[in-house]
């Protein structure tokens, strides 16, 4: 039986692919520091898996995490553009040096294959709709210039030691248990709860700042299809992981408005230094290579996350 590690297995994306391995009947050993990841997410899937608190900058365990593993799934990282900007030099280290440990373990204890959480804002705001992986990428914060690093790095384990890598382009993925009250949070889980709190959300910008939204459980989908995927298809390769539409803010607004039955109107904001202007993926390459079909659509993962939230803050 194959055995699986899952880094930041706390955190929004990790906690569902922990909670999917598990829900197959694999064998998962999870790792986190709870810097950014939850304990109520990982709380009800503790007696299942193997789990060790750890910092992905500590490099000896990381490398003791890597041991007997047969796939990783990395998805451990100190996210957020806004924090990078703010904090370069810890988001640096946490996101830069902790793949690099990943990788060192995976080199050094013979593991298949690395998946790896990438992020779509490594194309930047360059002209050209939508992203496609052959394009070159133009980061402009530094959060998406060490993701960027990150996949160099996947890049060349699997080009110089042979240890499979891919790489999942993620575009702003959302859903059930998103911190919605941090200053970084994603703007599906704050707007909701600022709405269910009657507050009007702010909007940065003018609000047609496109997005391709994208429900977490399709990016779990996309985790898993990656690690069964044929090496001469995916090994060494980057992968959008989107939905392939483009919805703007203010659209988002107003259906969560309807959904939520909020009748104010939202604060517009100025534009926040880093951010992208407008993400929209092709993701052919992705359903030629490993399958990969988005099966929950914006509309209907609206929908689910508001359910979601209505349940977990229904007394906040």
């Amino acid at each position: 039986m194959s055995r699986y590690l899952v880094t930041g297995c706390a955190g929004f994306i990790g906690s569902w692919i922990t909670q999917t391995l598990i829900e197959r009947g694999e064998t998962v050993r999870g790792l986190d520091n709870y810097e950014t990841g939850l304990r109520a997410n990982l709380a009800p899937l503790l007696p299942q898996i193997e789990f060790l608190e750890a910092d992905l900058r500590n490099a000896d365990a990381v490398a003791s995490a890597c041991e007997g593993v047969d796939y990783i799934l990395h998805q451990g990282a100190l996210p957020s553009v806004p924090r990078s900007v703010l904090d370069p030099r810890t988001s640096h280290t946490a996101n830069l040096d902790g793949t690099f440990n990943v990788l060192e373990g995976a080199r050094l204890h013979g593991v298949k294959r690395v998946v790896f959480a990438a992020s779509s804002s490594a194309y930047g705001n360059q002209p050209g709709f939508p992203r496609v992986e052959t394009m070159v990428p133009m980061p402009i914060a530094p959060y998406p210039v060490q993701k960027m690093a990150g996949e160099l790095y996947m890049r060349s384990y699997w080009q110089v030691y042979g240890l499979e890598t891919v790489c999942l382009r993620y575009f702003n993925i959302f859903g059930p248990r998103q911190v919605p009250d941090s200053p970084y949070s994603g703007v599906m889980a704050r707007f909701t709860l600022q709405m269910m709190r009657g507050e009007r959300p702010v909007i940065f910008g003018d609000g047609e700042q496109g997005r391709d939204f994208t429900y977490v459980e399709n990016a779990v989908a996309a985790n898993l299809l990656a690690l069964e995927g044929p090496a001469e298809k995916v090994a060494g390769r980057v992968f959008n992981v989107a939905c392939g539409e483009r919805h703007t803010l203010n659209q988002t607004f107003r259906v969560l408005a309807e959904l939520l039955n909020f009748k104010e109107e939202p604060v517009y904001g100025p534009e926040r230094a880093g951010d992208v202007k407008d993400s929209l993926a092709d993701i052919n390459a992705a359903r030629e290579a490993f399958g990969y079909d988005p099966r929950i659509g914006f509309k209907e993962g609206l929908r689910r996350t508001v359910e979601w939230y209505k349940e977990q803050y229904r007394t906040a």
